[in-house]
C-alpha cells in the first residue's frame, strides 16, 4: 500500500512535533516534511508533493491562508486540511474558498486526525454532518453575495445536473453521510458514490466540503435548512 504523503505545517514546535509523530506512527501514512511558516509550507509542498497538508491558520511570514491560496491554485492534487483554535474562525471561511477541503481543531484527538487526513486524501468528506450545517451555515450567512465565478453563476451551473443528483447535492449540503443519503433516496450506497461523483464533475468541484459551499451559493440549500 502507498502512503499518505504528509506536510505538516504549525510555528509552534510542539504541536507541529505532536501531530508529525502521531500521523507518522499511522501504518498508510507518512510525513514526508515539516513547516514552521507558511512561505515554507508551500517550498515543502513544492518540492515533496504530498497527498495532504496540515496547515495552521495562524502563522508568521505568510499565513495559512495565503499559503492555501498558492497551494491550491498551483498543487490541486495536494488537500489542503486548516488546522485552527477556533471552531468558526473567518480566516477558515476564507479558505474554504480558497480551495481548502476542511478544517479540524488543535485540540482533536489522535484517532480523529490520522482519520480525517484518511478522508481527506481520498476525497470524502472531512467534517462531521453536525459541524459542515453549522460551518458552511454560518458561512454561508457572512457571505450571502457568494464567490464570484468567471463563466456562469452557480444557478446556471445546476442545470447539468439530473434531478437525482440535485437531490444528492442537497443532501450532502444538509450534512448527510453516503449511508444516510442511501436511506433518504431509497438507493443503495454505490449509486449514491455514482451521483456524488457525477455531481463533483460536473460542477467542478474538489470534493464534498465544497459541493456544500457551492449548494448554498446557487440557493439549492438555505442556511438553517434542515
Amino acid at each position: 500500500m502507498t502512503p499518505i504523503r504528509v506536510v505538516v505545517a504549525d510555528d509552534q514546535e510542539l504541536v507541529r512535533a505532536g501531530f508529525g509523530m502521531i500521523l507518522d506512527a499511522q501504518p498508510d501514512i507518512e510525513v514526508v516534511a515539516e513547516a514552521c511558516d507558511g512561505a515554507e509550507a508551500v517550498e515543502a509542498v513544492r518540492e515533496h508533493g504530498p497527498d495532504v497538508l496540515l496547515l495552521d491558520v495562524r502563522m508568521p511570514v505568510m499565513d495559512g491562508l495565503e499559503a492555501a491560496r498558492r497551494v491550491c491554485a498551483e498543487f490541486p492534487s495536494t488537500k489542503v486540511i486548516m488546522l485552527t483554535t477556533f471552531d468558526i474562525d473567518d480566516y477558515v471561511f476564507d479558505a474554504l474558498y480558497a480551495g481548502a477541503s476542511g478544517f479540524l481543531l488543535k485540540d482533536v484527538r489522535r484517532d480523529d486526525l490520522a482519520h480525517g487526513v484518511r478522508m481527506v486524501a481520498s476525497g470524502e468528506a472531512l467534517l462531521a454532518p453536525s459541524v459542515t450545517r453549522r460551518l458552511i451555515g454560518e458561512f454561508a450567512a457572512r457571505r450571502p453575495g457568494g464567490r464570484e465565478r468567471a463563466v456562469r453563476p452557480p444557478s446556471k451551473l445546476l442545470e447539468q445536473l439530473t434531478l437525482r443528483e440535485r437531490e444528492t447535492l442537497r443532501l450532502i449540503a444538509r450534512g448527510l453521510s453516503n449511508a444516510e443519503i442511501a436511506a433518504e433516496l431509497v438507493v443503495s450506497e454505490h449509486t449514491v458514490k455514482t451521483h456524488v461523483s457525477n455531481v463533483l464533475s460536473k460542477l467542478g468541484l474538489r470534493d464534498r466540503v465544497h459541493a456544500v459551499v457551492f449548494a448554498y451559493e446557487a440557493g439549492a440549500v438555505v442556511a438553517g435548512e434542515s
